[in-house]
């Protein structure tokens, strides 16, 4: 029985487990089935209920690596957690790099990630040099900048339809040690954030708002934006941070009309309190939730969804509002509500979620039929304005909005491996 990361509800599968490059192509070309890493997509991307799965946790060989020019090949099964562990006592980073750790580098590929700096640094597909995908006719394909560019295209966001990724190398980019400039700031409105937000692109990497969505009043948040700081640390401790872990899950969502608002409340007014200028290690600025083992529990028995959705251009303030305002009228409001702007840069995939414009990303326990009515008011005015749900959170969008949101849509399809299915793929592409 395998569930996602929103645990809606465990599904019978089959898994084999891979655990070298060389029995990849008898394994995948007995198919049909779906490449599986850490099983951190909040959906059904990386679900196969009824059917196989490829476990890709034992592909996590580094293969080269070269400390000149950051060149990085691994196998598709690495953590994210590994690479930074290595690299960075090395003087190199990740470009990109998403709220968890706990994600393989196949899956950030086939999700094509993004993190706080897209204004600066795009998304993980960016800067991926070149992959090799095991298909399951038996063919091997490298595909990279030189060779085969259109499949890297297709692979990059390609929600692991193309092929399962077997290895990649990745460029990544040289840092002077673990520690962040961060600047901390309370912000009342949303033309706030958004002056901010332009603010910081232009001296600013990483830049991400908490909003408070339960707020009646004005729309009250949380700036967050960071550089890397010029210096080393001298008591760097390159090991993993301890884990506090939730040991059960409890019998209702801890998240709900009691709990929400306070929450909200506490948060809001320690961090205001606390904004100015401060110096973080990265790990809790890129990763604050890793540091709770199991976090997701705190949701209860049913679940949650998450809901994450982009507002193109660069005029989307009444947008996000009316977002805002759908969320708080249906009393079903997130603690962890995260608001960003993207810049406007050519996407790395086909089926890139990153474009010009804003993403607000919400959390919400799974409460049945009032839950799905909010989601059908908000993909209302998503679409409306041409907007598109990230593939890699979804549970549950509707196939139309897929369509429309993803308009190269059906360009990606003729990069469609038929013998990799996946919930998400018979859901939003009917096979």
């Amino acid at each position: 029985m395998l569930d996602s990361w929103g645990r809606l509800g465990a599904e019978q599968h089959q898994a084999h487990y891979l655990h070298d490059a060389n029995s990849v192509k008898n394994v995948v070309s007995a198919g049909p089935g779906l490449a599986r890493g850490m099983g951190r997509s909040y959906g059904d991307v990386c679900l196969n209920p009824g059917g196989t799965v490829w476990d890709c946790l034992g592909l996590d060989k580094f293969i080269d690596f070269d400390p000149e020019r950051g060149l990085l090949r691994c196998e598709a099964g690495v953590l994210l957690r590994d690479i930074q562990l290595l690299a960075v006592t090395r003087g190199w980073m990740l470009p990109v790099t998403p709220g968890s750790w706990f994600v393989t580098v196949g899956g950030a590929i086939a999700n094509d990630v993004h993190g706080k700096n897209h204004h600066s640094f795009g998304t993980f597909g960016d800067h991926v040099r070149s992959l090799v995908i095991q298909r399951t006719d038996g063919q091997r394909m490298t595909c990279s900048r030189d060779t085969n560019q259109d499949w890297l295209s297709a692979s990059v966001g390609g929600l692991g339809l193309t092929g399962l990724i077997v290895e990649a190398e990745l460029q990544l980019r040289p840092v002077t040690g673990p520690l962040l400039d961060v600047d901390t700031q309370a912000f009342s409105g949303l033309g706030q954030f958004y002056q901010m937000s332009e603010d910081a692109k232009a001296s600013w990497e990483y830049a991400v708002a908490w909003i408070d969505c339960a707020h009646p009043g004005s729309r009250r948040g949380i700036f967050m934006r960071a550089n890397h700081r010029d210096a080393s640390a001298d008591n760097f401790d390159s090991g993993i941070p301890r884990q506090f872990s939730l040991p059960v899950t409890p019998p209702v969502s801890l998240v709900n009309a009691l709990t929400l608002k306070p929450f909200n409340a506490a948060y809001y007014r320690l961090h205001k309190w606390r904004a100015g200028k401060s110096v973080s290690h990265y790990q809790p600025y890129f990763y604050p939730l890793d540091k709770v083992g199991e976090w997701n529990r705190m949701y209860g028995p049913k679940g949650f969804y998450q809901y994450q959705c982009l507002i193109p251009g660069t005029n989307t303030e009444a947008v996000v509002e009316e977002l805002l305002a759908a969320i708080s009228a249906a009393n079903c409001g997130s603690f962890l509500a995260v608001l960003k702007t993207f810049s406007k840069r050519p996407a790395a995939g086909l089926l890139s979620f990153p474009s010009e414009g804003t993403t607000l990303a919400l959390d919400f326990p799974n409460r049945g039929l009032k839950t799905h009515d909010l989601f059908a008011r908000l993909d209302s005015i998503v679409g409306s304005v041409g907007g598109r749900l990230y593939s890699a959170k979804d549970a549950r969008m509707p196939r139309s909005l897929f369509e429309s949101g993803y308009p190269r849509l059906e360009e990606f399809l003729a990069y469609r491996d038929p013998g990799i299915s996946s919930g998400l793929s018979r859901r939003l592409l009917g096979d």
